[in-house]
């Protein structure tokens, strides 16, 4: 019994400081390790649902331009049956149709673009930069 050595008071054992820092440094890294598994596993699973909404938000959108393109040629044949003339009298009057929409949505786009976007954000750099140039030349 008295060969016994009594119980360590240091609760990190007999350890010294660098072996202690060893195994702080190893236990984040593991730590660290263990939290990028995760996440890569996570973002290989995230692609997947990505790579899949995409594929569908795009065969959503073809089958309604096919849509589109079949019910403006199935108004097109109704308005010739309706009218006793010629489809492709009232293809031609339904394509210049799409054409002025076309060209008016256009329009509507340039005058949109020759507007300034963030013009606020802009006076404020312009504010920036004049007291940043009256400061240099203040220090001066």
């Amino acid at each position: 019994m008295s060969s016994e050595s009594p119980p360590s008071r240091n609760p990190a054992g007999h350890s010294g400081l660098l072996d202690n820092a060893l195994a702080l440094v190893s236990a984040v890294a593991e730590f660290f390790e263990s939290r990028f598994a995760l996440i890569a596993q996570e973002s290989k699973a995230a692609a997947l649902q990505m790579l899949i909404l995409v594929a569908c938000v795009i065969a959503a959108l073809a089958l309604c331009v096919m849509g589109y393109v079949f019910l403006i040629v199935s108004a097109v044949v109704g308005l010739a049956h309706l009218l006793g003339t010629s489809w492709p009298v009232v293809a031609l009057v339904v394509a210049l149709v799409h054409f002025i929409i076309a060209g008016v949505l256009l329009l509507v786009a340039r005058s949109r673009i020759t507007k300034p976007m963030f013009r606020d954000t802009v006076d404020e750099l312009k504010k920036d930069r004049e007291w940043l140039k009256t400061l240099d030349q203040s220090t001066s």
